[in-house]
């Protein structure tokens, strides 16, 4: 299936100003040009899904260039899908410190910030808010690997 340049924006949910960016920066291929028209393919969406997957992800766009260079369509597919149904993040308050069963970890001084990725049933990984920018960048690549490597009906 081929699209234009305004139904491939809309199938994949961004602006077509997005498409020309992408292409512009590496992160999506040249369309081919015919004549006067333009044309995309399955490839350009599939990149487009996985991209603002692995953007609500919080991945930064040099990051998600490097994960789909060189993959082929199916895998860009699966990043896709697998980023889609990525773990979820919350944001939350620690519970007073002797409430050891709520709190992320033992002793967690009252009000401190945490974030908290749940990866599947009954495990999660905890950062702290204020944790450096390598520390969130740990657990971000953890949540991305365990997305793709967990078996369907595991989270």
């Amino acid at each position: 299936m081929t699209y234009k340049l305004d139904e491939l924006a809309e199938e994949a949910g961004v602006a077509p100003r997005t498409v020309r960016y992408y292409v512009q920066r590496g992160l999506l291929p040249a369309p081919e040009f015919r004549g006067k028209d333009t044309s995309y393919g399955r490839e350009h969406l599939a990149r487009l899904r996985a991209i603002k997957a692995l953007q609500q992800a919080h991945l930064p766009l040099e990051e998600i260039q490097a994960r789909l260079a060189g993959a082929g369509v199916d895998e860009i597919e699966r990043i896709a899908r697998t980023a889609t149904a990525a773990p979820r993040r919350v944001t939350a308050l620690c519970p007073d410190p002797g409430d050891a069963a709520a709190a992320p970890r033992a002793g967690a001084p009252r009000g401190e910030r945490w974030e908290r990725f749940e990866l599947a049933d009954g495990v999660e990984l905890h950062v702290r808010s204020d944790a450096p920018e390598r520390s969130r960048r740990i657990a971000l690549e953890v949540q991305s690997r365990y997305a793709t490597l967990a078996p369907k009906g595991s989270r």
